[in-house]
């Protein structure tokens, strides 16, 4: 019997899907001038130091960096939001139940 708040894994995969869908999504309007300006100053896309503390990974602007960073080139060189919307969520479908897939 699974106890109460206990997520199985495909739970867990979506869960964790959807937060990285969001931050894609709005690091992709950052980039595009779509995003508020304020968000503008905490996305600097580049290599991250190895050792976070849990919070500082936590950050958007730690979060952003590692989710756009990972995204394949096909994904992130889309010219549209529509376009990029459609690539992400195959990607991320892709990636989080390719288990299922094959």
């Amino acid at each position: 019997m699974e106890s109460k708040g206990r997520k199985g894994s495909s739970e867990i995969n979506y869960s964790h899907a959807r937060v990285q869908y969001k931050i894609a999504m709005l690091t992709f309007k950052v980039f595009h001038d779509s995003a508020p300006r304020y968000m503008e100053s905490l996305v600097a896309v580049a290599d991250l130091p190895i050792k976070l503390s849990t919070v500082g990974s936590h950050a958007y602007a730690v979060a952003a960096a590692q989710v756009w960073n990972v995204l394949p080139e096909v994904v992130v060189s889309s010219s549209s939001l529509q376009t990029y919307r459609r690539q992400l969520k195959s990607h991320l479908f892709q990636r989080s139940y390719s288990h299922l897939i094959s």
